[in-house]
């Protein structure tokens, strides 16, 4: 009995450590020749033409962006990808343009007996499908990024750089409206636009008031922390509205295992930018394209040639692998957010999904980053580690550039898939550099030989997750995860407890 009770001890803990063994590195020659065939040439040529002027920085919606979309297709088609949906690549999504009207647009800061009144040229207001009418609203400040219960019902002065994180916890607490100190100009007579999701047309946001100017900067610099004793009154009419038509680009690797080719990985990058600058006058012949070729330019050839790499396999690794390049990043994660409602695989099936986002500079704001590469969330997920395992194999250190709460998490297309359950998390290599969201964004300044290197560290990172039937997990144990771990939960009918 003794004997026994050992042995079936052992069996436990054999059990226990198969559990938590780590997701394996694919091997062999066949793995080698599909990385080789990625090719620094490819990557060039592909990224002087996606970030070129003739594609007009590739806003959401435009011209630029369309013919974006046509050439992605065209090198999904060229690798053999299937077009998934009714036998196309393009997933089209109906949205609203939403125009924001000047007419009567004015907002009123009140502090004591200082009342300052700002109109149509100071003020911004977006995120709001309706006219906004608000008298003498409490403003609270906050000093970081953790939102407090007592923001309910209040305008809550944000940072200037905060992300889309901090409003949707705004939204969830129940802030009135969001108001932000801004910079620079407006841009000229250049109408403010934005985009909303026909199914989500009255879904509940948070409006954001944006103020300019050095008297309101003076007045809002000087409020104190929480309750300021301040007050905000705004009249801004309703937006007119138009009907667009934009599309998410998907082909398919179908995966050679009978088991495992139901079961999907999503490699992604968002493949719109910020499209033209206004015209500073009717004599301006400067440079006015914000060519996006490293945001994200650089993520979307990546995908186009490991898409290429991965089915030049035979046989094909054995999970299906889904290329997909979104558009509305730059305008709140729209495409993949729209995705995440509308999947093309089921979220069940789809066991992680790779982001890749500023892969192509290497002179990042914080030091240079050669043979270099961070994933956000590097805490979050089993992922991570079996990325660092990858770039082992191919001489690029991967490492955690934001330990703890990671900020950046939350800024690119992977968000969406993660409030969705859906392990993900995004690569990069600088998170933040010198032209970023400027003119100066241009193809010729991408180190081509490093991009090819971190391509062939993904690539390594995708086959072997591919090839490896255990699916990666959420940590449960990083309070950071709790709601992607529900989430997943909820996707998989599992009990959350």
């Amino acid at each position: 009995m003794k004997i026994l009770r050992i042995s079936l001890a052992c069996c436990q803990l054999a059990g226990l450590l198969l559990q938590a063994a780590p997701l394996r590195l694919a091997e062999g020659p066949e793995v080698q020749s599909a990385l080789q065939h990625i090719s620094v040439d490819s990557l060039r040529g592909n990224l002087s033409f996606l970030a070129s002027d003739a594609l007009e920085g590739r806003e959401s919606p435009s011209r630029g962006l369309d013919i974006a979309a046509e050439f992605i297709a065209s090198q999904f088609r060229r690798a053999g990808l299937e077009a998934p949906v009714a036998d196309s690549y393009f997933q089209t999504a109906d949205f609203l343009q939403l125009t924001r009207r000047t007419e009567g647009l004015s907002v009123v800061l009140a502090k004591g007996e200082e009342t300052l009144r700002l109109d149509s040229e100071q003020v911004t207001v977006t995120r709001t499908n309706a006219p906004l009418k608000v008298d003498a609203l409490t403003i609270f400040k906050l000093s970081g990024d953790t939102v407090p219960d007592e923001v309910a019902g209040k305008a809550v002065l944000i940072p200037a750089r905060s992300s889309s994180k901090i409003l949707r916890i705004l939204r969830e607490k129940k802030a009135a409206l969001a108001l932000i100190q801004r910079t620079g100009r407006r841009g000229g007579d250049r109408p403010v636009r934005e985009l909303v999701a026909v199914d989500l047309e009255d879904a509940p946001a948070i409006p954001v008031v944006g103020v300019r100017g050095d008297a309101a900067k003076k007045l809002v610099e000087s409020l104190p922390d929480g309750a300021t004793g301040a007050t905000l009154t705004v009249r801004a009419p309703g937006p007119q509205r138009e009907a667009v038509k934009l599309r998410n680009v998907i082909g398919i690797l179908r995966g050679s295992d009978p088991q495992l080719k139901d079961t999907y990985i999503l490699v992604t990058a968002h493949y719109d930018h910020l499209g033209m600058k206004a015209p500073d006058g009717e004599a301006d012949s400067g440079d006015r394209v914000y060519n996006g070729a490293n945001d994200d330019g650089s993520g979307v050839v990546s995908v186009i040639e490991l898409a290429s790499a991965l089915a030049s396999m035979s046989p094909h690794p054995r999970r299906s692998i889904v290329f997909m390049t979104v558009f509305g990043e730059e305008k709140g994660l729209l495409g993949s957010q729209y995705y995440g409602r509308h999947p093309v695989v089921p979220l069940a099936k789809t066991v992680a999904d790779i982001n890749i986002e500023q892969v192509g500079r290497t002179d990042d704001n914080e030091k240079p980053q050669v043979a270099a590469a961070t994933m956000t969330g590097f805490t979050y997920s089993e992922l991570p580690e079996l990325f660092v395992q990858a770039g082992k194999a191919t001489g690029v250190q991967l490492y955690d550039r934001n330990p703890g709460d990671d900020p950046f998490f939350a800024r690119s297309d992977n968000q969406a898939l993660a409030d969705a359950g859906v392990p993900s998390h995004t690569v990069a290599v600088s998170l933040e550099f010198p032209d970023y969201h400027q003119l100066g964004d241009e193809w010729h300044k991408i180190d081509y030989t490093n991009m090819a290197m971190i391509d062939r560290m993904l690539g390594q990172g995708i086959i072997s997750l591919a090839n490896d039937p255990e699916p990666p997990k959420w940590n449960e144990l990083n309070q950071n995860t709790q709601k992607y771990v529900a989430a997943w939960k909820k996707l998989h009918g599992a009990p959350n407890n």
